[in-house]
């Protein structure tokens, strides 16, 4: 899978708030209120990106969680990032619902 043209990616941050492009992939942190939250929300986003075989990089630093989106075998951001992306968001909008 071909990696996206920066203008392509600044596209698709449009409708990804809050997201970066950065270092060749898309990162975003989320804050929680427990510790807990966060690692739970964790576990929903692994879940999904085992089902799509594609994995992101997740830094925890207490209530702080970071997802890190970037296909290594393509050295940066692909479509599968994107999708990952937006998976997430997904999930955090209806954790926070």
């Amino acid at each position: 899978m071909p990696t996206l043209s920066e203008a392509q990616i600044r596209h698709e941050l449009n409708s990804l708030a809050g997201w970066e492009y950065q270092d060749k992939a898309l990162r975003k942190l989320f804050r929680f209120n427990e510790f807990m939250d966060g690692i739970r929300f964790i576990g929903r986003v692994a879940e999904m990106a085992e089902a799509a075989d594609h994995h992101p990089d997740i830094h925890v630093n207490y209530t702080r969680v970071s997802f890190v989106c970037s296909t290594h075998s393509e050295g940066g951001v692909t479509e599968k990032d994107v999708r990952l992306a937006q998976q997430i968001e997904q999930a955090f909008a209806s954790h926070a619902a």
